[in-house]
């Protein structure tokens, strides 16, 4: 989705604050401001000539729960990714500067350039590509957002910064879903992180980098959710072979004593069973007299 030019900026804004004023339905408010989220890409050149951060930045006092929660995350998200820029420029020119430990996600400060990852995908690590990880002074926190990291950035094209960036977003998101650094909060991470590597669900981490799933959505997720398109449906096809293969008769042919030939009164019967209705029903039995051929079935 391409990134709004500045006056569809300002544009967005006035509409935003004429819903406001008109007391519009909040649909109406919130989809504004899920377009501002989704498409605005801020830089702080941005934000200061349209006053865009002051303008949804008044809305997180607004009534509607909805809209403050959705103004509050989206000046969370400017912030952070004009604070990551700033601290990335800085970092340029003086190396080896570290960021201020304050028990929240602080601005990351990658290293590696802005055009793209080039090199060896399957490797990528925070460590090899030296992405300062302490972004919250608590170091499991920190260690998780590493790990989310390796995860997202497993054979991707992604540059460091959007990376480092929507890992912090990720366990920011968990940390809150699960009350702190509690043991669902880590087991949860550790499953998200074997999902983004999994080769069946290579499409999971372009749709959390594009934001279609949005990282609140995706710390909820349970397994079935988590499986791509393509493993769904591998997963149903597989489902109906084997109920399939289920109603098909029994290979095995038996000879029985116990059964007696309407026909001719032998006992040298064979048989098969087969599921022929629903599978709570009993199966049906063939049977057939190997004396006199006779045929009949029964369940």
């Amino acid at each position: 989705m391409p990134a709004m030019e500045p006056r569809e900026v300002e544009q967005r804004l006035k509409a935003l604050q004429k819903a406001v004023a008109g007391g519009d339905p909040a649909s109406s408010i919130t989809a504004i401001l899920k377009t501002l989220m989704d498409e605005v890409v801020p830089t702080e050149e941005l934000l200061r000539s349209t006053k865009a951060g002051m303008i949804v930045s008044k809305q997180k006092s607004n009534p509607n729960k909805d809209i403050s929660r959705l103004a509050s995350e989206i000046v969370s998200k400017w912030r952070r990714i004009v604070q990551a820029e700033q601290a990335h420029s800085k970092k340029q020119k003086m190396p080896g500067s570290s960021p201020p430990k304050n028990g929240t996600a602080s601005s990351p400060a990658p290293t590696s350039e802005q055009k793209g990852f080039k090199g060896d995908k399957a490797k990528r690590r925070w460590d090899s590509e030296k992405v300062d990880i302490k972004r919250t002074g608590v170091p499991s926190r920190d260690s998780c957002i590493g790990l989310l990291y390796n995860g997202l950035a497993f054979m991707s094209e992604e540059n460091s910064t959007n990376l480092i960036i929507k890992a912090m977003e990720i366990e920011q998101a968990a940390y809150d879903e699960y009350k702190g650094d509690t043991p669902e909060y880590r087991a949860k991470l550790r499953s998200l992180f074997q999902n983004l590597k999994n080769a069946s669900s290579r499409e999971l981490g372009p749709r959390l980098m594009s934001g279609e799933i949005p990282a609140k959505r995706f710390v909820v997720m349970n397994h079935e959710e988590l499986k791509s398109a393509q493993r769904r449906e591998e997963d149903k096809k597989l489902e109906a072979d084997n109920l399939k293969k289920a109603q098909v008769p029994m290979a095995e042919k038996s000879i029985s004593d116990a059964l007696r030939c309407g026909r001719c009164g032998q006992k040298k019967v064979s048989y098969s069973q087969a599921q022929t209705r629903s599978a709570d029903e009993p199966m049906t039995t063939f049977c057939e007299c190997t004396v006199c051929g006779n045929r009949w079935k029964f369940s």
